[in-house]
């Protein structure tokens, strides 16, 4: 009896290193591989009001024009939504005109050289960028 409980063990070991192993290589296997469509959507927000000054750096037009410029050298494409941040320093309220750009099938490597030239553009402290885990399709149609 303790015998077949030892094999069983051992069984039940080989088959737990199997699944981490098997595990590990779908988690830093490139998300273009993935047969389950799994990536990460890079979502960045960028705010146009100079870091300094607290004034708009252009206006929201010539703003996304340059953001615009910007991704087609870096990217294949993106998606620009436009949004209004906020916040309060002190008792001083202060907005800004902030793109929300959302990016797929990259690599972090692209979405910092975008942030770099973003802050530049933009004269910012700071870009915000969120990596999210999605599951993406490219639907044709049937």
């Amino acid at each position: 009896m303790k015998k077949w409980i030892n094999i069983t063990a051992l069984i039940l070991s080989v088959l737990a290193l199997a699944a981490a192993a098997a595990s590990l290589l779908i988690t830093i296997r490139p998300a273009e591989e993935s047969a389950s469509g799994q990536n990460i959507q890079y979502v960045m927000y960028v705010g146009t009001n100079d870091k300094d000054t607290n004034q708009p750096v252009l206006p929201p037009e010539e703003a996304r024009a340059k953001a615009q410029e910007i991704l087609l050298r870096h990217l294949g494409g993106y998606t620009i939504q436009e949004a209004n941040g906020g916040w309060i320093d002190g008792e001083t309220v202060y907005t800004e005109y902030t793109m929300v750009i959302y990016m797929s099938d990259t690599s972090p490597e692209k979405v910092h050289a975008v942030g770099d030239e973003m802050i530049s553009a933009f004269h910012q402290s700071s870009v915000l960028i969120q990596a999210n885990q999605t599951s993406t399709e490219f639907y044709s149609g049937r």
